[in-house]
């Protein structure tokens, strides 16, 4: 009786541990982040490959074994689960070089973008940053506009444009989301999405220099949503369209760069700074912290394509 009453006791404490790192991992990977709306899907993650170096970007709800509770609407991904356990196919070929990439993101993270993160926390007030948060994101409208349409999601289309207009106008640029107070919300879309939706392999694995993880397939439609985003042609051309002018001359290549380059960094410190310690010690709780993020990964974008 003893022996099964310390079974149980194990037992109950390796769910609560698992629960813990299932919600690590998910924070990795940028799961839904709970902001000024209580709804399934915030506006306010990034996306996915979005901003540089956000292998260590978390959302603001966490396992309740750190301090905090896992919103009811919060999906976790089991980094537990072995390859091919859940129908999803891990095809990592590159395996050995992605480990070293992944380490090399890590250590960016922890000895440049966290110290300056910091830093920005200090002088930057909360709710400034999450309007900058806002901000970008509205500017993104396009892309996931255009996804919802190629994917025959007009409801999420509507909600889209929807939300632009609301926060665009009186959400002051998208600083302010009364969208999602008004209940407009929808699931983030993106060309990776797109192109699984109708049938296109997901293909290799991968881990890039300061990035999220991809497949060929999600990296193939991170560079398409470039293309799907009026700003790179309209106002900040980095994409020379002919007989369509733009805010700043397209031969002004050194003008546009630096706006870009400022409002990359700027969104990439902004969002670790709203996220510095989420899942501080997330290291020590995973055995091989590079399969549980890939494994997590592919959960995450199985999901969101069936969505």
């Amino acid at each position: 009786m003893k022996t099964g009453n310390q079974g149980m006791h194990c037992c109950a404490n390796r769910n609560r541990s698992n629960k813990f790192v299932l919600a690590l991992v998910g924070a990795l990977l940028g799961l839904p982040a709970q902001a000024s709306a209580s709804t399934d899907f915030s506006p306010h993650a990034a996306p996915l490959a979005n901003s540089a170096i956000h292998l260590t970007s978390a959302p603001s709800t966490i396992a309740e074994e750190a301090g905090t509770s896992i919103s009811p609407s919060e999906e976790l991904y089991d980094p537990f689960a072995e390859a091919g356990e859940l129908d999803i196919e891990e095809y990592d070929p590159w395996e050995p070089l992605n480990i070293k990439i992944f380490e090399f993101n890590r250590q960016v993270d922890r000895w440049i973008l966290k110290p300056i993160a910091t830093g920005y926390n200090l002088v930057v007030p909360e709710l400034l940053q999450e309007g900058i948060s806002n901000f970008f994101y509205n500017a993104r409208f396009v892309p996931r506009l255009v996804n919802n349409v190629l994917q025959g999601k007009f409801r999420g289309a509507g909600i889209e444009v929807g939300r632009f207009l609301i926060n665009t106008t009186i959400g002051v640029a998208g600083f302010i989301d009364w969208a999602s107070d008004m209940d407009l919300v929808t699931p983030e879309e993106d060309l990776g999405q797109t192109l699984g939706f109708y049938g296109v392999p997901s293909g290799p694995y991968l881990v890039v220099p300061f990035f999220l993880p991809f497949t060929v397939r999600d990296l193939v439609g991170y560079v398409g949503d470039v293309f799907l985003n009026p700003i790179y042609w309209l106002a900040l051309p980095i994409i020379e369209v002919e007989q369509i002018p733009s805010a700043i001359p397209h031969s002004n290549r050194l003008t546009t760069s630096l706006i870009l380059l400022t409002a990359k960094i700027t969104e990439i410190v902004n969002d670790r700074s709203l996220n510095l310690e989420k899942f501080h010690g997330v290291e020590e709780s995973v055995v091989d912290l590079y399969a549980a993020v890939r494994n997590a990964y592919f959960q995450k974008r199985v999901k969101a394509i069936k969505e």
